[in-house]
């Protein structure tokens, strides 16, 4: 075979390779007509999935009942006692001198009714404090969804991005195995020398560690998917339309100090602050309590009975308690103070991280276009230079270097793009919005005020009650 035709079947051999590694990666990228998962389908899942989330309702939940059980303490306090008493001794004639044993057994039933009249307002303000915490409570659940579907929507672009950079190194694997086996035939001919043929070799070996690199963070990529979403990943569709950010950076603070939730729960937690200063200062004062009682003695010895009845007011206020009332007061004082300094704290931070979301996403859209342009260019040099190769022009290591520029800016785009995708989604968190309502997921949402609306009265065995009984079959804690 003379050395034109070796080096035309070596290039005819290197375009039908390219071509089919690249109709390899198309179909491996192109979703099937079975079951696929797009990026909402996912965020759904995760949504669904989530034991935390199912946690912090549950956390919910109980800061619902500490509002109907402040409640309580306006209302009227009925309690029964019964006892069953015997006593005993001995009753002794000076007369006779001698000691006659004695005794008795009574029972008592006893029913006591009290209604606070009055204390200054501090059990009215308890109710009003544990309020504010449901309503601080709802947003800390929301903050809790917000990282449920940021995280379930890195898993998913993670494993797009890692699925692409294996299939590229896989292309890549492929074409070296041409190149190695092009450089072994030159060799055989005394085109090239031995060198190029290692150059080609460890090039090759090379390319081999990194594709099991990369499919080694695939499958740590799939891993996180089903931790965050709750299952493996099923044929991706890939992310679609992105949902539309703000990225005025003035209008995007704005809007993310305006909804956050983070600063509202900073700011229902600084309420109930101020409303447990005025309960300490209303412990100071006076408390009227109405009470009443109802009473039936039965003697069992001789049937004896008795029966007895009492209402009255009582009055009390603290005189004294060792200092106790001023340092509760202080403490009230100290812990309002904190929670201001936290809610400067948290809108400081919340725009900042929305500055920086923004930052990152500029950023992401500069180095696609930067990397797009780094493609189009390493393509025309790649194939410029296997060209001069096989006209004898340029040597293997040319060829090599020409081909690892192209497979980094491949790269370098899939990350960038990777990067873009979840700035996107890091923005909508860092503005508040990352949630199912907004995003509009398919999924039935929990409502954070259908369970406090039921609880807020503190029903005990009432229509309401049934209510209850029902809500909690409909979530499953019954």
């Amino acid at each position: 075979m003379g050395v034109r035709q070796l080096k035309t079947m070596m290039k005819s051999r290197l375009k039908n390779k390219a071509g089919a590694a690249i109709l390899g990666a198309t179909m491996a990228l192109t979703p099937s007509l079975g079951a696929a998962e797009s990026l909402r389908d996912a965020l759904a899942a995760a949504y669904n999935h989530s034991g935390l989330l199912q946690q912090n309702r549950a956390l919910l939940r109980a800061a619902d009942e500490s509002a109907a059980i402040a409640l309580a303490g306006l209302r009227p306090i009925l309690t029964w006692t019964s006892t069953i008493e015997r006593r005993g001794g001995a009753s002794f004639n000076s007369a006779v001198n001698s000691a006659v044993p004695v005794g008795q057994t009574d029972a008592t039933v006893r029913l006591s009714a009290s209604l606070l009249l009055y204390d200054g307002g501090n059990s009215r303000l308890g109710v009003e404090a544990a309020k504010e915490n449901v309503l601080a409570t709802r947003q800390s659940l929301i903050s809790v969804e917000q990282s449920i579907l940021l995280r379930a929507a890195r898993a998913y672009i993670s494993v797009l991005q890692s699925s692409e950079t294996v299939q590229l190194r896989r292309n890549n694997v492929s074409l070296l195995r041409e190149e190695l086996r092009a450089a072994q035939n030159r060799f055989e001919v005394g085109e090239v020398t031995r060198t190029d043929v290692a150059l080609a070799e460890a090039r090759n070996a090379s390319a081999e560690a990194n594709l099991a690199s990369a499919v080694g963070s695939l499958e740590r990529a799939r891993e996180e998917y089903a931790a965050a979403i709750g299952h493996l990943p099923r044929n991706l569709t890939g992310l679609g339309s992105l949902p539309k950010v703000e990225t005025n950076e003035a209008r995007a603070k704005s809007l993310a100090v305006a909804r956050h939730p983070d600063l509202r729960r900073v700011q229902f937690d600084v309420n109930a602050a101020e409303l447990n200063i005025r309960r300490a200062q209303a412990a100071r004062g006076p408390t009227v309590v109405l009470e009443g009682s109802l009473a039936k003695t039965e003697r069992f010895d001789d049937g004896f009975f008795s029966d007895s009845s009492s209402v009255g007011v009582t009055a009390r206020q603290p005189l004294y308690r060792g200092g106790e009332l001023d340092a509760r007061l202080r403490q009230a004082m100290a812990q309002r103070d904190a929670e201001r300094a936290n809610l400067h704290v948290v809108r400081h931070t919340i725009q900042q991280n929305v500055g920086n979301a923004i930052a990152n996403l500029q950023v992401t859209d500069a180095s696609i276009r930067a990397t797009q342009e780094e493609i189009r260019a390493a393509q025309v040099a790649f194939r410029g230079v296997r060209e001069e190769a096989q006209l004898g022009q340029r040597t293997t290591l040319d060829v090599l270097t020409a081909e690892q520029d192209l497979l980094d800016a491949r790269t370098n785009l899939t990350n960038a793009s990777a990067d873009r995708n979840t700035a996107v989604f890091e923005l909508l968190s860092a503005q508040g919005l990352m949630t199912a309502e907004y995003l509009r997921l398919p999924v039935q949402q929990y409502d954070p005020a259908a369970y406090y609306n039921l609880v807020k009265d503190a029903p005990v065995h009432s229509i309401q009650g049934k209510k209850l009984d029902k809500l909690l079959k409909s979530i499953g804690k019954q």
